[in-house]
C-alpha cells in the first residue's frame, strides 16, 4: 500500500514530467558505455551490467567519463529512443546538466532523504521535475 510518505521533494535541474519504472544504480553512469541500440549497460563490473536503462527512471550517484563521451553517449541513446525517461542524481556535473537540458530529459537532485529507503527497483514513479516533486505511483514486484 502506498502511504503518506509516497511523495518526495526534489530540486529541478532539467524540467519535464514523466512516469515510469525506476532503476537504481549504485555506480556512476558513463552513457558512452551503454549500447545505444538496446539501452543495455555494456560496462563490465558495473552494477547494471547487462540491464537496460531504456525508458526507465534512472537513479544514480553521478555521471562518469569525459564531457565528450557523456554528451555523445546520451545523444546516441536519445536518437535510438533508448535513453532514460528521467534521471535522479546525487551529484550533477556540468555535462550531465547541459546534456539533459539539450536532450529534454527531466533531471533532478536533492531528493528527500527517505527516498532511498522507500523506493525500490521496479516501483513506478511520476517525476515532475518542473514542480520539484516525485510521487511513488505503484510498488513493483
Amino acid at each position: 500500500m502506498i502511504g503518506k510518505n509516497s511523495s518526495f521533494k526534489c530540486h529541478k535541474i532539467s524540467e519535464g514530467k514523466t512516469s515510469g519504472e525506476v532503476l537504481f544504480s549504485k555506480d556512476g553512469i558513463c552513457f558512452y558505455l551503454i549500447d545505444p541500440e538496446s539501452g543495455v549497460v555494456i560496462e563490465r563490473n558495473h552494477s547494471l551490467f547487462g540491464k537496460s536503462i531504456a525508458n526507465k527512471i534512472l537513479v544514480f550517484p553521478n555521471g562518469t567519463g569525459s564531457s565528450v563521451v557523456q554528451a555523445d553517449g546520451m545523444y546516441q541513446l536519445k536518437m535510438h529512443n533508448m535513453g532514460p525517461k528521467a534521471m535522479i542524481v546525487e551529484n550533477a556535473d556540468t555535462t550531465l546538466v547541459a546534456s539533459s537540458i539539450i536532450m529534454e530529459i527531466p533531471l533532478v537532485d536533492k531528493v528527500d532523504s527517505n527516498f532511498n529507503e522507500i523506493v525500490k527497483n521496479k516501483d513506478i514513479l511520476e517525476v515532475n521535475a518542473t514542480e520539484g516533486e516525485i510521487k511513488l505511483v505503484q510498488k513493483g514486484e
